[in-house]
């Protein structure tokens, strides 16, 4: 594969990739308002689309705006369908194929095939195996503070350049970063953003494994780990990691980045982790019941069709196996 992207926009834009890409986006939500209007006129859409991309006149459209209280507040902005589309296009033809392939094998989050659950599960396998090379061994755990806040895009976008040599593809690019105007952090809610975030953060990643040398770094989004022998070369880790966000990303650690013995085991993508046992912590257990609640409503007002219902009972069985666990 090749290291750099040259000349492929035109050879990836087609109207059949982009009907593709709508498929993918309205996937379980095509009982959406804005979805049913786009569905009306789909082929017409997507031809007026299609120009826009070709000739280069495409323009980001605003954004619906709208704040999420769990598990802390946090401002969402949704872009209009007709650009999702493109976004999916994006990410799907030209991000995932240069530069996901390209992240280190650890790094779990948004990517097809990993997931928390993944990463969980490699990090309980490292500390087996530390326990029996080391038997006492520390983990370093880091967190960035408001991470997708203080993404600076001028950095993002020298990093994309470094790949990206497609002038047509890089001025889409352009248009979808700086899509709401700001200078700096991304859209949470924008498809594009969660690989932006990775494509920004893998820089510490190559610089943790290849550089610092640590064999077992994990990370999920802004969530991470080092697991190493002493507590002194953790401390020293932690500095230099440190210095590398603040130089070159502008990024800082938060208060709950922390060094911790392996007796105490880590929190880590929502569960309490030590070599022999994983544990969902109290937050996850509420939100599971949470989701249960709303479910069991839903079925009672008939606004989910019994066929639905089913999730009630799959719900509330992991609710009562997850609460019998010590």
């Amino acid at each position: 594969m090749a290291k750099t992207i040259r000349n492929k926009f035109d050879e990836m834009l087609s109207y059949e990739k982009l009907e593709e890409a709508h498929k993918l986006s309205q996937k379980c939500k095509t009982s959406k308002k804005e979805i049913i209007l786009f569905n009306l006129k789909k082929e017409e859409y997507l031809n007026w689309l299609y120009q826009q991309l070709k000739s280069g006149e495409y323009k980001h459209g605003g954004y619906r705006e709208f704040y999420l209280s769990k598990p802390k507040r946090r401002r969402v902005q949704v872009s209009k369908y007709i650009d999702r589309i493109v976004h999916r296009w994006v990410v799907d033809n030209f991000l995932k194929e240069y530069f996901v392939k390209n992240f280190i094998y650890h790094s779990y989050a948004c990517i097809t095939g990993k997931g928390m659950h993944n990463a969980v599960l490699g990090v309980q396998n490292a500390m087996k195996h530390c326990q029996r090379a080391w038997g006492e061994y520390y983990i370093l755990k880091m967190d960035v503070a408001k991470y997708f806040q203080n993404i600076d895009r001028s950095i993002l976008m020298d990093l994309i350049c470094k790949k990206v040599k497609d002038p047509k593809l890089l001025d889409l690019i352009d248009k979808i970063v700086y899509s709401d105007g700001e200078e700096k952090g991304l859209p949470i809610g924008n498809y594009t953003s969660q690989t932006f975030a990775n494509i920004y953060l893998n820089e510490v990643d190559k610089y943790i494994k290849y550089e610092l040398r640590c064999k077992y770094y994990f990370r999920y989004m802004d969530d991470s780990l080092v697991i190493v022998k002493t507590k002194k070369e953790a401390a020293e880790i932690l500095e230099k990691i440190k210095k590398f966000l603040d130089e070159k990303l502008k990024l800082s650690l938060n208060s709950k980045t922390q060094i911790i013995k392996n007796k105490q085991g880590v929190n880590f993508c929502g569960y309490k982790i030590n070599e022999n046992r994983l544990k969902i912590r109290d937050r996850g257990k509420r939100s599971l019941k949470d989701k249960v609640k709303s479910l069991e409503k839903k079925v009672k007002r008939r606004r989910i069709v019994l066929k639905r219902s089913v999730y009630v009972y799959y719900w509330t069985y992991w609710i009562y196996k997850i609460s019998k666990c010590k």
